[in-house]
């Protein structure tokens, strides 16, 4: 089981549903982020967001899937990234999940 894990600009939200549905992850949850940027960093997890007193509405998706789908999320995600014009690509992560816990009704 890996936790598939996107960030975007709220004006992205349908086209990364979409890709979550085309990556056969049809259960996920989101919810509304704010990034700051107040300056400029050179590692990667710091560099999120543009630089500058700005802040950006965004949005977080994640849900718990299959290897082998977070792996094509991946892979659609960089391919949507190809074609943005904009300088805001969607951010996605894998990551694994080590042990969980379930509760089935008897």
């Amino acid at each position: 089981m890996k936790l598939f894990i996107t960030t975007c600009l709220k004006e992205y939200q349908d086209d990364v549903s979409k890709i979550f549905k085309q990556a056969n992850i049809s259960v996920f949850s989101v919810t509304d982020i704010t990034g700051f940027k107040e300056d400029i960093a050179n590692n990667l997890l710091e560099d999120w967001f543009a630089s500058g007193d700005e802040k950006f509405d965004s949005l977080l998706l994640f849900s718990f899937t299959s290897n082998a789908n977070a792996e094509v999320g991946i892979d659609l995600i960089n391919n949507y990234n190809k074609k943005l014009e904009e300088n805001f690509p969607v951010r996605a992560f894998i990551v694994p999940v080590d042990k969980s816990t379930s509760y089935k009704k008897s």
